[in-house]
């Protein structure tokens, strides 16, 4: 189908998935022309046969349609380019929906829904956590989910909790422009907040950057709102410097109401937790909503968290717990500041010196901790992967070496980054812009998933990997997901590319794909005048290993390597 053919039936999709009822060609019209869409219903008929013949939408009657389950899965991956820049435009639609009026508590604010199975020792770790303000706001709404498990012994509960963003609509009532640009982690020592130690930016990627840190390895809330120490989820946005003095009454005037979480408001310019703020603007730090959800994960509980996911109205929310503040003020700025990805990926791009034609030279690595116990195992698995899909790992060089922790062991595989290094020094410009998951299915393969690497200060593998988003394995029968990274390079340089990308395949590196100039590439979309290059992950063996239940620390884009050291699987 052609782009625009695409973006039309996936909004048709996303108005009957938002309404959850039958609706007309002439309903799904209006709403279309509303998103700027100039579609009658005679055109809104055609694309609904197609959507009914894919099986994404099923006719009911003369009533109109309906979303089936295939067309929501179908809408989750959506076009992935699509969805990159949806996310960031649902938050500014929640953002405007938001109406709290802080002065008689009535209207709506944004929620985060999570569920989960309902446990004294569970509900215990969350209350903790509010009760020590370690979140936006401890009211919340506690439900009985509709499911056929909720039995005595397993009762699945929805779980609302304010969501950080909420503030944003809330600044937006006030008159004071606000633009979210940061989803992290904030280090915490001795109850002071100091810095952000990791970011993602908000219009850089397809999964809320909240998300990408809700795995249980990435936050230490719990041994925040305990000792003081660890790492919480948290959001960063800027406003004018000239609305700072009104946005703090407004925080003040929150906090009396029982919504807070404001870790810092900076002053004009000024770095707010190591994050750089333009001149004449002011930078805020607000604890993510989810942080107690997140506590509950690292207790080892089972939570499935769904960020800014509704609105609601503030009256239908309790407050589940008296609540007192354990944070500190934040202190002054360090100058530690945070590092992004891209900065050091491009050092070490610098550094590779790969020869194509001697195959001698230095390569970008990923380093990878397992257990000494483990080992033979793992290689095991590595061998498996290797040898039944090679296309599907960067290359067949890898090396083992010591770590300093007894017991630990560390693998490196080459890093996919390897790739634009030798580009360059052959004088072709490329540009890494996504890191992603690529789903294995039928003809062509796709992404479902893409995270920039310009706005990210993780490299977006290490995230899938710390979610199990992956299923390599899976791809020895056909079918899986993968991680995958997408560079562009000028459209005039392809020609040359093709040349060296055919050697690279000779000696043992493994491209996906180049694709045509400004085509689409495996559903991620290519600027104009470019064309995209698709390669495996580096640490898509190391994938395997964590599929299999082997405990693996994982970091990708980590250091130089010469070739002539490594070993061949």
């Amino acid at each position: 189908m052609a782009d625009e053919t695409d973006r039309k039936m996936i909004e048709i999709l996303r108005i009957l998935a938002d309404q959850n009822k039958v609706l007309g060609a002439k309903t799904i019209a209006e709403e279309l022309n509303r998103k700027g869409y100039n579609l009658g219903e005679r055109a809104v008929r055609y694309h609904m046969r197609i959507l009914d013949e894919k099986g994404f939408t099923e006719r009911i009657g003369y009533a109109g349609r309906e979303i089936t389950e295939k067309g929501l899965k179908e809408l989750e991956k959506g076009l992935i380019y699509d969805q990159v820049d949806f996310s960031f435009s649902k938050f500014e639609g929640m953002i405007y929906q938001t109406s709290l009026n802080p002065d008689n508590l009535k209207g709506t604010v944004i929620v985060n829904t999570s569920s989960l199975v309902y446990d004294d020792n569970v509900i215990d770790i969350i209350k903790e956590v509010f009760s020590k303000e370690i979140a936006v706001s401890s009211y919340v709404k506690l439900s009985d989910m509709d499911s056929d498990n909720n039995s005595s012994d397993k009762r699945e509960v929805r779980l609302d909790t304010i969501c950080g963003t909420t503030i944003d609509g809330m600044l937006l009532n006030e008159g004071i422009p606000v633009i979210p640009q940061y989803g992290g982690l904030v280090k915490v020592e001795d109850y002071v907040p100091i810095r952000f130690t990791e970011l993602i930016a908000y219009k850089k990627t397809s999964m809320t950057p909240l998300d990408a840190f809700t795995a249980k390895e990435m936050t230490s809330v719990l041994s925040v709102a305990r000792e003081g120490n660890g790492a919480i989820p948290a959001n960063f946005r800027i406003i004018p410097a000239s609305a700072r003095d009104k946005a703090s009454n407004l925080f003040k005037k929150l906090e009396k109401i029982g919504i807070y979480g404001l870790l810092k408001i900076g002053k004009s310019g000024e770095p707010v937790l190591g994050v750089q703020v333009e001149d004449d603007m002011a930078g805020i730090a607000i604890t993510g909503g989810i942080a107690p959800l997140c506590a509950a994960k690292e207790a080892g509980c089972s939570v499935n968290i769904k960020l800014a996911e509704n609105i609601m109205e503030f009256r239908e929310l309790e407050k589940m717990t008296p609540s007192k503040r354990i944070l500190k003020p934040a202190g002054p700025e360090t100058s530690k500041k945070v590092k992004f990805l891209l900065s050091k990926a491009w050092n070490l791009i610098y550094n590779v010196d790969f020869d194509i034609e001697t195959c001698k030279g230095n390569v970008i690595v990923n380093l990878s901790y397992v257990d000494e116990k483990d080992l033979e195992e793992s290689l095991e698995i590595i061998n498996k992967l290797y040898s039944s899909k090679p296309e599907y790992c960067t290359s067949k060089y890898f090396k083992l070496i010591p770590h300093f922790e007894e017991g630990k062991i560390g693998i490196a595989t080459v890093c996919s980054l390897t790739i634009d290094g030798i580009l360059i020094k052959n004088d072709i410009l490329t540009t890494p812009k996504y890191g992603g998951i690529l789903e294995i299915e039928g003809k062509t393969p796709r992404f479902t998933e893409l995270t920039a690497y310009s706005g990210s200060s993780l490299d977006p593998h290490e995230i899938y990997l710390s979610k199990s988003m992956t299923s390599v394995l899976d791809t020895i029968n056909g079918n899986g997901r993968i991680l995958a990274s997408l560079r562009e390079i000028p459209y005039l340089a392809r020609q040359d590319a093709v040349k060296i990308i055919e050697k690279l395949k000779e000696i043992g590196f493994s491209i996906l794909e180049i694709g045509k100039p400004s085509e689409l590439l495996y559903n991620a979309k290519v600027e104009r005048y470019h064309a995209g290059i698709v390669t495996p992950g580096g640490l898509n063996p190391i994938a395997a290993l964590n599929e299999s239940g082997i405990h693996v620390h994982a970091k990708a884009v980590e250091t130089m390597m010469d070739i002539s050291k490594m070993e061949e699987f």
